[in-house]
């Protein structure tokens, strides 16, 4: 059966059960007018107006405070949260660097209050840890293709929105302690954080500062081994990070808002392991054992600013002018790889080095919402993006250029419409965004080891020099799509959306192999052009939250990330499919305090592996997550409050693709429990609370012949914490 046959009767299955939800018809009505009360209240910033979600023919979830402190608790991190509660995420590498991790097949864009946290010219895939969540209020994720926040938002948008600044006058104090523990409460598997946010309102007047220390020990497995460390990519276990967290706002008036934002987080390994290998055809995955790993410890820097003034009613409407600067250094582990080797520098094929990414940002946004005068169900948005991002990728201990410094320049106007019809029945949506970019490459060298001969012999690498040039692009991506409501409470959509982004340009640029290349006019250098249709359905009536939605996203120019026989991923342009359905059911229980939830997520993507033009090849674990079915049950009563998770990650096979890179399965359940006290809330979180003995989806999909990253899923963790606010 087809996907969008399934999808059919998941949707015509809501409409039919509308009906049996009502206990009584003046209940239904008074039940459905509460909920559309509530659902015009959340607006969602990433989606770039004031308008509610209902409003928007998107697939659209909010992660709200309550359940993203309960999943931290849980994981630890704000990507570990949305994996779990998404099943359209893939699972999560359980590593620093993020690379393969996607959402409904493509990458997402993470944001932070819509500032972009991505590296595009040369993605170090670390963009999921560049602020600590103590001090992220709430998670916005879009499904989807899209160009509402510009570049890279082609999997969707996952957007942080940072704590708000305090409501009234005087002092308010927030604190985090926190210990994590293994299941076996080795000291070497313990880690500890520390967070505080200190907050001041006088007047129009506001400020708040705060600063989080987060220590982490060794990860062990279900069978109680040590895991392997990822010494080149990056790792969050045996790992400290710390952030500084600063705003100042000033309420010009009612409406109008002035505010400046401030964060750095740092993240760096403790190099007290080094990586034993495993053995894939024992079934024996890589472990740890004590050791220091040479060079410097792989890290992740970020530093974030950002000035912002809003007017909720500037003229009759809604306006917005943000500026910001981003700076990212990614550091990455080392090892003496073939890539790396000059004979100038040393002929024995000896040579150790690691790479490093510096990113630097600077942009602005500027938009403007309003009814049409004398036409208030017309809403019409007018905006304007500008955005510079210089980008290089250095070798650390021999101070080489792996990729040169490449600034991408980013010029776009947009306009969106949403007409209101009778009287809410029919909503008619669309826009277009322009963008005209512009790549910089100056004249370069590449590494000596990519002039190399057939017979790789080190004596005969020499550079190719790579004439730069100024390749540009111009687009107009377009989005449209019609929402109908015909019974309060009752929401079907249908939409289409372009999104964009580039390959990843500096592994292409690095990757050169060939005299006389022209970048002006190099293919590989073309955007990723995705188009996104998607036909949804959501039901919010009584006790029962439920949703259906089918899309198919394709793109004549995808791009895929394929190992090299050095165990280095590069990029491979060809088109790509993919066709995907999910379903999501959450409903209250005759139990007072007891809410269940269903989620379920069906993904098929495929590709051209061979250029013949057909797309005979699925895309593998490293561009595409497993099927998936989501089971939660949420409990809150008094001052108690609790939750289990089950995750079911589905068996699947790649057609196409090595036999080896069939992928298992597993299930894992987390549990939450929390009691509210009169100094704050102890809670303690549970991952993985059966200890169950799993290989990472990566591990086993991806590079299956390397034994060095045969990695196992971390098993049961403990996590006690108190938070506290006063």
């Amino acid at each position: 059966m087809r996907i969008s046959q399934l999808f059919v009767y998941s949707a015509s299955a809501l409409a039919l059960a509308t009906p049996a939800i009502a206990q009584t018809a003046d209940q239904a009505n008074a039940a459905s007018q509460a909920t559309k009360e509530d659902a015009s209240d959340i607006v969602v910033t990433a989606a770039r107006t004031q308008l509610p979600v209902s409003a928007l023919p998107l697939t659209i979830d909010v992660i709200d405070a309550e359940t993203l402190d309960r999943q931290l608790v849980i994981s630890g991190s704000t990507v570990d949260a949305v994996s779990a509660l998404l099943p359209s995420f893939s699972p999560t590498r359980q590593k620093l660097s993020g690379a393969g991790e996607s959402l409904r097949g493509r990458s997402p864009l993470y944001a932070i209050d819509g500032i972009p946290q991505s590296t595009p010219v040369r993605d170090g895939s670390r963009d999921g840890y560049t602020i600590d969540p103590f001090f992220i209020d709430r998670v916005e994720v879009i499904y989807g293709s899209n160009a509402l926040q510009g570049i890279g938002g082609t999997g969707g948008v996952v957007n942080q929105v940072t704590v708000p600044a305090p409501k009234a006058d005087g002092v308010t104090v927030r604190t985090l302690l926190q210990g994590t523990a293994a299941d076996d409460f080795d000291s070497e598997a313990m880690g500890g954080k520390v967070a505080a946010l200190v907050g001041w309102r006088g007047g129009a007047l506001d400020a708040s500062v705060g600063g989080a220390f987060e220590g982490r020990g060794a990860f062990v497995d279900g069978a109680g081994n040590r895991i392997g460390v990822d010494g080149t990519q990056g790792e969050i276990q045996d790992s400290d990070s710390w952030s500084v967290f600063g705003r100042i706002g000033y309420q010009l008036s009612s409406d109008a808002r002035i505010e400046l934002i401030a964060n750095h987080f740092e993240l760096e390994g403790n190099n007290n392991y080094v990586s034993v290998p495993g053995d894939r055809s024992a079934g024996r995955p890589a472990s740890s054992m004590k050791g220091e790993t040479p060079g410097d410890p792989p890290s992740n820097r970020a530093d974030m600013l950002s000035l912002s003034l809003t007017d909720s009613d500037l003229a009759g409407g809604a306006f917005t002018l943000q500026g910001f600067y981003n700076r990212t250094r990614d550091t990455f582990g080392g090892g003496t790889f073939a890539t790396f080797q000059d004979p100038e520098i040393d002929p024995t094929g000896q040579l150790f080095d690691q790479s490093a990414n510096k990113s630097r940002k600077i942009g602005g946004k500027v938009s403007y919402e309003r009814s049409v005068p004398g036409f208030d169900d017309l809403v019409v948005t007018l905006g304007f993006d500008a955005l510079i991002d210089k980008t290089e990728q250095t070798l650390v201990q021999t101070g080489r250029a792996w990729v040169p410094e490449t600034e991408f320049r980013s010029y776009a106007p947009f306009a969106q419409a949403n007409l209101r019809l009778a009287d809410g029945l029919v909503r008619l949506a669309g826009g277009l965004r322009h963008e005209d970019v512009k790549l910089k490459v100056a004249d370069y060298a590449t590494l000596a080891s990519y002039g190399a001969t057939d017979t790789g012999d080190i004596s005969t690498y020499e550079p190719v020099f790579v004439g730069g040039g100024n390749p540009v692009f111009s687009k107009t991506l377009f989005n449209g799509g019609v929402i109908v409501e015909p019974i309060d409470g009752v929401r079907a959509y249908g939409s289409y959306a372009q999104g964009y982004t580039i390959a990843d340009v500096g592994r292409i640029l690095r990757g050169i192999t060939e005299e006389g290349v022209d970048i002006d006019n190099y293919l590989s250098l073309e955007p990723v052009i995705s188009n996104n249709r998607e036909l949804g359905v959501e039901v919010e009536r009584g006790p029962v939250k439920a949703n259906a939605s089918y899309f198919w996203s394709s793109s004549k120019l995808g791009s895929r990330l394929v190992l090299t026989g050095d165990g280095i991923f590069e990029v491979v342009r060809a088109p790509v499919e993919i066709e995907g359905l999910e379903l999501s059911l959450k409903t209250k229980t005759p139990v007072p305090g007891l809410d269940v939830t269903v989620a379920y997520s069906h993904l098929i993507g495929r590709t051209d592996d061979d250029g013949d033009g057909v797309l005979e090849a699925e895309l593998d674990g490293a561009n595409i997550s497993p099927d998936r079915l989501n089971l939660a049950a949420d409990y809150a009563q008094g001052r108690f409050s609790a939750r289990a998770q089950a995750r079911f990650y589905l068996s699947r096979t790649f057609e196409g693709q090595v036999p080896e890179s069939a992928f298992d399965g597993y299930t894992l359940l987390d549990a939450y429990l929390g009691y509210q006290t009169g100094f704050g809330l102890i809670s303690l979180g549970i991952q993985n609370a059966l200890d169950e003995y799993y290989l990472t989806y990566d591990s086993d999909t991806v590079r299956t012949f390397d034994n060095a990253r045969y990695f196992s899923g971390r098993g049961r963790t403990f996590t006690l914490s108190l938070q506290s606010e006063f």
